[in-house]
């Protein structure tokens, strides 16, 4: 008997789509500021009801418009930065987002064309409720490798609270996506598959349902406190249109003297370039300036600043201040440079400068930084990331493992470019469940927000308000151990989870 026959007559035509678009839009709903993790299995479980039971090119097209659905409305805020800073043409900004939105959706729609296909040939509701998470899983990974990866509000995002949360130090982002597709998917063919029985229900529903309880059952403490480090960081609000003015530049100069100055803590942070231009360009008198408060004792500055020259290329970097590193020696410094760059932002892939000159970005084609140690000061070793370098955990576990392991993430950003709107709220909840997946604080720098501290344990604990200017003076506790995720991950890679999900597929079909 074919999964159609078994299951209820599927959704037909443009209402099924737009019932698709509107799961995938309730989807990126269940993602920071609201954090309403429920919604997103709702959100699945619509999408596998409309699916199931539909032949491979309808089940595709579902994805399509749910993968686009979510997509465009979780990646709105990139109109901004590409019309409001980049002058780009309101008609071709909004262009731009929705085929963004609509090239990634096509990772959904080989996902669930995928699935109905498999399910054509594999009868029995548990195991293709299985199946569903186990695609999922594989259609995540790819958005998040292929093509320097872009895994923006990735589907295990949303858990940083609730209990999937749990699973974050065992299976981390994805594997997390992965259970929360399972469970949405469960719950729809539980409702709608004929089955005799609740007896038959519960037991489709038990696999998924068993995993949320696990998890909370797990072990859940794998680090070490190292103690505290009093840190200062710093949100100076610079509106984007006007951060690069040649007039702006010595103002932001005088603005980290003053506020170098004043910070308290042992570990000062500002956002990424809050210098806003090389540091080859420095008035001579500067470095020693801004050198001078860490001049003596355990004290330092990470400073947001470009390091290179024309020859070598720009790269987007933090600098340390301290009694023996100084931005008049940049090459002798600690200095970390940005190393997993935005396309279209940050460097130029081949055949799209053409676009890239469209947003006017300075210095819009960008070298890689290669350092990965971290900085030692104040008894904790505290690991940089910029900007958006925080999504790719795969990158960053390097650090917490080994002999000499980072007791604390410093993350530095600049989201001024594209809004006050969701942007902000969605970027902290990375920097969470990299908190959690790694049981490491998270210290955040940033031009306009969200400037705080998430401890280890992914908890906000203090913060600035949005949009403003201003220092905040807080405490962190550095931590040292690895997770059994971080063990696995700088062992294998993201492959693990991959053979996982085509091991799930490959024996259902099997049986």
């Amino acid at each position: 008997m074919s999964a159609h026959s078994e299951g209820r007559p599927p959704q037909r035509g443009p209402v099924a789509w737009l019932l698709a678009l509107l799961a995938g839009v309730l989807h990126t709903a269940s993602f920071a500021p609201t954090e309403a993790w429920p919604l997103q299995i709702l959100a699945l479980a619509g999408l596998a009801a409309l699916a199931h039971g539909a032949g491979v090119r309808r089940a595709a097209a579902l994805g399509w418009w749910f993968g686009f659905g979510w997509l465009a409305s979780g990646l709105w805020w990139l109109y901004i930065s590409m019309h409001r800073y980049g002058g780009m043409a309101p008609a071709l900004a909004a262009a731009a987002v929705v085929v963004l939105a609509a090239v990634l959706a096509l990772y959904y729609a080989l996902a669930l064309g995928a699935w109905a296909r498999w399910c054509r040939v594999v009868p029995g509701a548990g195991r293709q409720a299985l199946a569903f998470a186990a695609i999922w899983l594989l259609a995540e990974l790819a958005r998040g490798v292929l093509l320097t990866g872009f895994p923006w509000i990735a589907g295990g995002y949303a858990h940083t609270t609730g209990p999937l949360a749990a699973w974050a130090p065992w299976v981390g982002v994805y594997g997390i996506g992965a259970l929360a597709a399972w469970l949405g998917a469960a719950l729809a063919l539980a409702l709608a598959w004929p089955l005799a029985g609740l007896r038959a229900r519960v037991l489709v529903l038990g696999g998924p349902l068993a995993a949320l309880l696990v998890g909370v059952l797990l072990p859940a403490d794998f680090t070490l406190d190292t103690g505290r480090l009093s840190v200062t960081l710093l949100q100076p609000n610079v509106a984007q249109d006007q951060k690069f003015e040649p007039a702006n530049v010595r103002a932001a100069l005088q603005w980290h003297q003053q506020r170098l100055a004043a910070a308290r803590g042992t570990l000062v942070l500002t956002p990424e370039s809050s210098i806003p231009l090389p540091s080859q360009f420095l008035d001579e008198s500067w470095p020693a300036a801004l050198r001078t408060p860490f001049a003596g004792g355990d004290r330092a500055a990470l400073v947001g600043i470009f390091l290179g020259d024309d020859a070598a290329g720009y790269t987007n970097s933090l600098i340390a201040l301290s009694r023996t590193s100084d931005l008049a020696h940049p090459g002798s410094a600690y200095h970390y440079g940005k190393r997993h760059l935005l396309p279209f932002g940050e460097y130029v892939p081949p055949g799209f400068k053409w676009f890239v000159d469209l947003m006017h970005i300075p210095i819009g084609d960008q070298a890689a930084g290669r350092r990965t140690d971290a900085l030692a000061v104040g008894g904790q070793r505290v690991r940089p990331v910029i900007c958006y370098e925080d999504l790719f955990g795969e990158d960053m576990v390097s650090s917490v493992v080994g002999d000499q392991p980072a007791t604390v993430f410093a993350n530095a950003t600049n989201l001024a470019w594209f809004g006050p709107l969701m942007v902000q709220d969605q970027h902290l909840q990375f920097s969470r469940m990299r908190a959690l997946e790694f049981q490491r604080p998270m210290v955040r720098a940033t031009n306009t927000g969200i400037t705080g501290v998430v401890d280890h344990r992914g908890v906000l604990t203090a913060r600035l308000p949005s949009d403003t200017e201003g220092a905040l003076e807080a405490e962190v506790h550095g931590r040292t151990g690895a997770t059994p995720y971080a063990r696995w991950l700088s062992a294998l890679g993201l492959w693990p989870l991959a053979v996982l999900a085509l091991a799930v597929l490959l024996l259902g079909r099997r049986r």
